[in-house]
C-alpha cells in the first residue's frame, strides 16, 4: 500500500463549502468478471478485515459446518450484539455441545449502543459473546467439533481450520495472501489485492464457489439483520437491493456482489468509515444496479449545532 494508490472517492461539504476529502481505491467488476471501472490502484494490497467473513464461513461449510441459514448468516456477521445475535451465537455453540466460555475472541461490549448501555446499567462486563465477531467464532468452534479438531488452538494460523480458510481465500481471490496478521478478534487476518476481494465476492454470488458458496450468499442476503442489525448500513443496503450480498470491514473496507456477477470492493485510505456506504452505492449505481430502494437515511449527514448543514458525496466515478 502506498499513498499513490489512492484517489479522491468522497467529499464532505458543510454549508455549501467542501471541508474534507476521503481518498481511497475502488474496483468494480462487470458480470463476466472483467474490470468495469476502477478508482486508484485496484491491485493495492489491503487487510479486508471482516469483509473476509463470507470466505471464512465458506471454508467452515465445506469442512462440514451445517447450520440453519439464519445461524449461518451470523457466522458471516459483524453483528450488533443485540439479544437476537447473542441468543443465536449461544445456539450455535450449544449445537456443538459448547458454552460461551469456549470462545477465544476478544471481550467487548455490543456495537449496538442501546444494548451496550443496557449491559452496563445491569453491571455487566465486556465478554467475548457480546463482541461483534462471536458468530464467526461460534461457527469456527462448531466446525472444529464436527471434525475432531482441537478447540483450544483454533485461532492459530497452523490449525487445520485456519489452513482451510487460507486455502479458500487463495482459491477465491486467485492468489496466495501477501501476508497474514492478527485481526481485532484474534483470528488470522489475510492481506489480499483489492481486485482479489471483488473477485472472491463475485465467485460466491454467481455460484463459482459451489453449493457451499450458494448457502453463504442465501444466508447473508435473506438474513441481513443477522449480518449487522439495527441502524447498520450493511443491513439496510442488502435488505433493499434484491440479489445483493455485502460485507463491511473495519478500517473503511466494503465488498458486495450481485447474482448476475456485478461486484465492488473498496478501501478508504483514512479508515474512518464515514463515506463507505455512500461510495458503495455510487459504484453499484454506475454498474447499473438498482439502488433506488435504499433509504437516504444511511448516508452521512453533516451537522451544525445539531441541524443538517451538509453531506458526503461520492466523486471520481
Amino acid at each position: 500500500m502506498h499513498p499513490s494508490h489512492f484517489a479522491p472517492l468522497a467529499i464532505v461539504s458543510r454549508n455549501g463549502v467542501d471541508e474534507s476529502v476521503h481518498f481511497g481505491a475502488l474496483v468494480a467488476l462487470a458480470p463476466d468478471g472483467s474490470v468495469s471501472f476502477s478508482v486508484g490502484n485496484p491491485t493495492t494490497t489491503i487487510f479486508p478485515r471482516s469483509s473476509t467473513k463470507p470466505f471464512q464461513a465458506l471454508a467452515m461449510v465445506r469442512a462440514g459446518l451445517s447450520l440453519p441459514l439464519e445461524q449461518l448468516a451470523l457466522v458471516c456477521a459483524s453483528h450488533n450484539g443485540e439479544t437476537v445475535h447473542l441468543d443465536t451465537a449461544r445456539s450455535i455453540l450449544a449445537s456443538a455441545g459448547l458454552g460461551e466460555d469456549a470462545l477465544l475472541n476478544t471481550a467487548d461490549f455490543p456495537l449496538h449502543v442501546a444494548s451496550a448501555h443496557a449491559e452496563i446499567h445491569r453491571g455487566g462486563a465486556k465478554s467475548p459473546l457480546q463482541m461483534n465477531c462471536s458468530g464467526k467464532h461460534s461457527g469456527m468452534l462448531a466446525t472444529c467439533i464436527a471434525n475432531g479438531w482441537p478447540v483450544e488452538t483454533y485461532l492459530h494460523p497452523d490449525h487445520p481450520l485456519q489452513q482451510a480458510i487460507t486455502n479458500v481465500i487463495t482459491e477465491l481471490t486467485g492468489a496466495e495472501p501477501v501476508a497474514i496478521g492478527v485481526d481485532g478478534c484474534g483470528a488470522p487476518a489475510h492481506v489480499v489485492e483489492l481486485v482479489g476481494l471483488a473477485k472472491a465476492m463475485r465467485a460466491i454470488a454467481v455460484g463459482d464457489a459451489g453449493d457451499s458458496g450458494q448457502k453463504i450468499f442465501t444466508a447473508m442476503s435473506q438474513h441481513s439483520y443477522m449480518v449487522g442489525g439495527d441502524g447498520r448500513h450493511v443491513t439496510t443496503i442488502v435488505s433493499n437491493v434484491p440479489g445483493l450480498f455485502a460485507k463491511d470491514g473495519a478500517e473503511s473496507v466494503y465488498a458486495a456482489a450481485t447474482r448476475d456477477g456485478h461486484a465492488v470492493a473498496l478501501k478508504l485510505s483514512d479508515g474512518s468509515g464515514r463515506a463507505t456506504p455512500t461510495v458503495l452505492l455510487a459504484a453499484l449505481q454506475k454498474l447499473g444496479v438498482d439502488v433506488s430502494g435504499v433509504p437516504s437515511s444511511i448516508q452521512e449527514v453533516v451537522l451544525g449545532h445539531g441541524q443538517p448543514v451538509g453531506n458526503v458525496r461520492a466523486v471520481g466515478m
